[in-house]
């Protein structure tokens, strides 16, 4: 047996949370992927997409924009309402993900793949201890209900 990558969490037979090993997450629900020391990647979690539902429209910042950490960084519209997504790290947007404002509902397929939202280049990188492990995670989450 390998290493697991995730763990999907099950209640009377339904998924219900997927939460890779790999990533850090934020009590708002944003995910965070280190790709080197100055950059991440960052998206919102299975959790959050299963709560919005079907998402209609995301609205992100444009390339060189600059981030600060819980601040709003893009908006994410669904059939329910819009929700702000904030920063996780602060930094410099360096790419944004075209293919979820052509077609949004990526987030809701792939939150950890296609559906992802920025690539930051990080202005502070000692920021990145205050973000949660997947079991800080997994236990805010579960706190929530």
């Amino acid at each position: 047996m390998g290493k697991e990558v995730f763990t999907e969490q099950y209640y009377k037979g339904a998924r219900i949370m997927n939460i890779p090993n790999e990533l850090l997450y934020t009590k708002t629900h944003e995910w965070v992927k280190k790709l080197n020391s100055k950059e991440v990647i960052i998206g919102i979690t299975d959790f959050a997409q299963q709560q919005l539902k079907d998402i209609v429209f995301v609205e992100l910042p444009s390339v060189g924009k600059e981030l600060k950490m819980g601040k709003p960084c893009a908006v994410v519209e669904s059939v329910k309402a819009a929700y702000d997504i904030y920063a996780p790290v602060s930094g410099v947007v360096v790419k944004i993900n075209q293919k979820i404002q052509e077609k949004p509902q990526l987030v809701n397929e792939d939150p950890y793949g296609e559906g992802w939202f920025l690539h930051i280049e990080i202005s502070n990188p000692i920021e990145l201890n205050s973000l949660l492990s997947p079991d800080q995670y997994r236990v805010a989450v579960e706190s929530e209900h």
